[in-house]
C-alpha cells in the first residue's frame, strides 16, 4: 500500500491523513519515505491504523518525530498475522534500509563458526564464515577469529584432530610438525585407526557441547587404565590431554557453571550515548565479547535502546536459548515470543536480580561503561583535532567528514585512486572508495588520475543528490600532493559546480622530509606547522592512510594481473582446458602462436575449442571447413 505526495504543497500530515483511509487494523510494519523514496523510519505495530494515526497529533509528539512527519512524502505498510512476525520484519528492514530516524545497529561483519567436517572418513577441524553449505558440524557464533583459533588450539591439543584441508591430507608422505609437537594424530599416514580417531572426534563434539566434565571423567579411567597396563607412554599422552583440557576449563573470564549456550548483553549509556557488549556463551565456554555502538537520538532510553539492538542482532543469527540481560527491552514478552518464533523454540529474556547469572551481568556491564570511557575520550581529543584542523584552513565549522585523496600505479598500469574518510569517530572504512582508472595514462601522469578520481565520484554525486543535502558530502577535502594537484583539483570542481568544498594539498619538501610537510590551500601562501603540531600529526595520518589504502588496493589488482592469462578471455576456455593448453605449449604466448593442427593436439582439446582458441589470437584469419 503506498500514498505520495501527488500535489503541490501537500504535508506530511496530509500524506499520512490520506494513508490512514485505507490503512487496515491488522498487525504490520509501515515505511515513511522521503521525495526520493527512502525509508525515514520503519516501525512495527499491533494495530497499524491506530498507531499511525499518533503522527498526526503534532503537538504530542517531540521535536525529532516532527521534522519526519514533515519530511514524509510517501507510506508503504505490510501486513502479517501476528505482531511478533510484525517485529522480526521491522527488525530485517531497518537492517537493510537503515533509515535515519531508527535506533540503528552498526554490525556489518559476519561471525565466525568452529565447523568439524562431516564428510571425510578423517573429519577436519577449522574456522569457517559465511554459508554453512558444508556437512557437518558447526558452533558459534564466535566474537572473533582469534576467539575461534584459541578453541582451535584447544581441540588440537585436548583431541588431536587434524586442521590441515582434505587436498594437503590426500598428499601427505609424513607426518607433520604437529603431529612432532603432539597437536595431530597423523590420520595422514596412518598413525591412528579410523575408529579411534572417531572416538577423538565424539569426545570433542561432547566438549564442545559442554560435557567437557564427562570427557575429562574419561580421560582420567583411560591414564588409569593404560599405567595399570604399563603403557606409560600411552599414560603421559593421555596425562597432557587432561592438563591442557584443564587449562582450556580454567582460562575463561565469564565461564559459570550454571551457563551453557547463553548471551550476555549489557547497556551502558552516557553523554548521550549507548555501548552494548555481548558476550558469547556455548558450550559452558566464553566465545569472546565484542562492543557495539547503535547510532540513536540523545533522548532513546536504555530500555528502547535494548530492545531495538536485540531485535536487529539476532535478524541474521540464531539467538542461544537464554539471553541475560542488564535493563529490560521495551515489550519484552513481545520479543521473547518474536525470538522463540525466529529459532523454532524456547528462547528466555532474563533480567537476573542475584546470583551467578547477575553477577556475569554485572561484568558485562562493567565492559561496557568501561569501552564507552575508552570511546568518549577518544572522541573528545578527535573533536578537539577536528575544531584545530577548522580554525587552521579557516572552515566555517567544524568539519564532520573530511576525505583525502591518493593514487598509486606502476608506470600507468594498474592505476588505482582511493579516497579515504574520518570524523569524529576516526577512520570510517565503510566509506573508503576504491576507482580504478579507465582512461589511457602517459606514465606518470599523477594529474590526470586524480582528474577522474574527483569526476567520477563528486560527479556521481552530484547525479544522486544534486541539493547536497546528505551526509555525504565532505566538509573538507584533502589531496596528496603539491600546487599543481591543488590547481587541477580546482579545475575539476569548478568545472563541476562545487567549488565551495574547501581543498588542501598536502606535500612533502623537496628532501621528502616527513613532519616538514607543505600546506597549499587556494588563495594563500604555502606554509608549514611546527614539526611537533598534533595537528601536524592528525594530517600526516590521513594522509599516510590515503597512501596506505592506495598502495594495498594496487599491489592487489597487480597481484590478481599476474595470476590471470590472456586465455581466461578465450571463450569455451575453463580452468582444465587453460592448464592443459599451458602444459603443452609452456606460456600464452606458446598458445598465441600455436598454428591449428598443434592446437588439436593437445589432450582435452576437441576440434572446435582449438578453432575457438586460434580465431581469438587470429582474428580475421580465414580457416579451412
Amino acid at each position: 500500500m503506498t500514498d505520495s505526495k501527488a500535489e503541490s504543497g501537500l504535508t506530511g500530515v496530509d500524506i499520512i491523513e490520506r494513508a490512514l483511509t485505507t490503512m487496515p487494523g491488522n498487525p504490520g510494519v509501515y515505511r515513511m519515505l522521503d521525495p526520493k523514496g527512502d525509508a525515514l523510519y520503519v516501525g512495527k505495530a499491533r494495530n497499524l491504523k491506530k498507531r499511525v494515526t499518533s503522527y498526526t497529533q503534532l503537538a504530542r509528539l517531540p521535536e525529532r518525530l516532527r521534522r519526519m512527519v514533515a519530511d514524509t512524502a510517501a507510506m508503504e505498510i505490510v501486513t502479517t498475522h501476528t505482531e511478533a512476525e510484525a517485529l522480526l520484519l521491522e527488525a530485517n528492514l531497518i537492517k537493510r534500509l537503515k533509515p535515519r530516524f531508527n535506533i540503528l545497529l552498526r554490525d556489518d561483519k559476519s561471525y565466525p563458526w568452529l565447523m568439524l567436517t562431516e564428510d571425510h572418513p578423517f573429519p577436519q577441524i577449522a574456522k569457517h564464515r559465511g554459508a554453512q553449505t558444508r556437512q557437518g558440524s558447526y558452533w558459534g557464533p564466535f566474537a572473533s577469529a582469534w576467539a575461534v583459533s584459541q578453541t582451535v588450539q584447544a581441540l588440537q591439543r585436548v583431541f588431536l584432530l587434524r586442521t590441515c584441508a582434505d587436498t594437503v591430507f590426500a598428499n601427505r608422505t609424513r607426518p607433520c610438525l604437529l603431529y612432532q609437537i603432539k597437536r595431530c594424530s597423523a590420520p595422514c599416514v596412518g598413525r591412528i585407526s579410523e575408529a579411534d580417531y572417531k572416538q577423538l572426534v565424539d569426545q570433542a563434539k561432547a566438549f564442545l557441547s559442554g560435557k567437557s566434565g564427562a570427557v575429562q571423567k574419561d580421560l582420567a579411567a583411560a591414564m588409569e587404565a593404560a599405567s595399570q597396563n604399563l603403557e606409560f607412554e600411552r599414560a603421559a599422552s593421555i596425562r597432557d590431554r587432561i592438563r591442557g583440557l584443564s587449562h582450556v576449563q580454567g582460562s575463561d573470564v565469564i565461564n559459570p557453571a550454571s551457563l551453557t549456550d547463553a548471551d550476555v548483553i549489557a547497556l551502558h549509556q552516557e553523554a548521550g550515548q549507548s555501548c552494548v557488549q555481548v558476550f558469547f556463551i556455548r558450550g559452558g565456554r566464553n566465545n569472546g565479547n565484542r562492543s557495539f555502538y547503535p547510532a540513536q537520538a540523545k533522548g532513546d532510553e536504555a530500555g528502547a535502546v535494548m530492545a531495538a539492538f536485540i531485535a536487529q542482532f539476532y535478524d541474521d543469527k540464531p539467538p542461544p536459548a537464554l539471553i541475560l540481560l542488564n535493563h529490560e527491552p521495551d515489550e519484552m514478552a513481545l520479543l521473547g515470543e518474536a525470538l522463540s518464533l525466529k529459532a523454532e523454540r524456547k528462547v528466555t529474556l532474563l533480567v537476573p536480580q542475584r546470583g551467578e547469572k547477575h553477577d556475569v551481568v554485572r561484568h558485562a556491564e562493567t565492559n561496557a561503561r568501561e569501552a564507552l570511557e575508552r570511546k568518549l575520550a577518544e572522541s573528545a581529543g578527535q573533536g578537539k583535532l577536528l575544531a584545530a584542523v577548522a580554525e587552521l584552513f579557516g572552515l566555517p565549522e567544524t568539519p564532520t567528514r573530511i576525505e583525502t585523496y591518493d593514487n598509486s600505479h606502476i608506470m600507468g598500469t594498474s592505476a588505482y585512486g582511493v579516497m579515504v574518510v574520518a570524523g569524529p569517530e576516526g577512520f570510517d572504512k565503510s566509506a573508503y572508495r576504491k576507482f580504478g582508472i579507465k582512461s589511457v595514462l602517459t606514465p606518470g601522469d599523477d594529474f590526470a588520475m586524480m582528474r577522474e578520481v574527483l569526476q567520477r565520484r563528486f560527479g556521481r554525486a552530484l547525479a544522486e543528490n544534486p541539493d547536497r543535502d546528505d551526509a555525504n558530502w565532505p566538509d573538507l577535502v584533502l589531496i596528496d600532493g603539491g600546487a599543481g594537484q591543488l590547481s587541477a583539483t580546482q579545475a575539476v570542481m569548478e568545472e563541476l559546480g562545487v567549488a565551495d568544498i574547501p581543498l588542501v594539498a598536502i606535500a612533502k619538501g623537496p628532501d621528502r622530509d616527513a613532519g616538514r610537510e607543505w600546506f597549499h590551500t587556494p588563495g594563500r601562501e604555502p606554509f608549514q606547522l611546527p614539526p611537533r603540531d598534533p595537528v601536524l600529526y592528525f594530517l600526516q595520518r590521513l594522509r599516510d592512510e590515503a597512501h596506505r589504502f592506495a598502495i594495498t588496493t594496487h599491489r592487489h589488482a597487480r597481484s590478481k594481473k599476474l595470476t590471470t592469462s590472456e586465455l581466461d578471455d578465450v571463450p569455451g576456455i575453463g580452468a582444465a582446458r587453460k592448464k592443459a593448453l599451458l602444459m603443452h605449449f609452456g606460456s600464452a604466448r606458446g598458445v598465441k602462436g600455436a598454428g591449428l593442427k598443434d592446437l588439436e593436439a593437445v589432450d582435452g582439446i576437441n576440434r572446435a575449442t582449438a578453432r575457438a582458441v586460434y580465431a581469438h589470437f587470429h582474428p580475421g584469419v580465414r580457416m579451412e571447413e
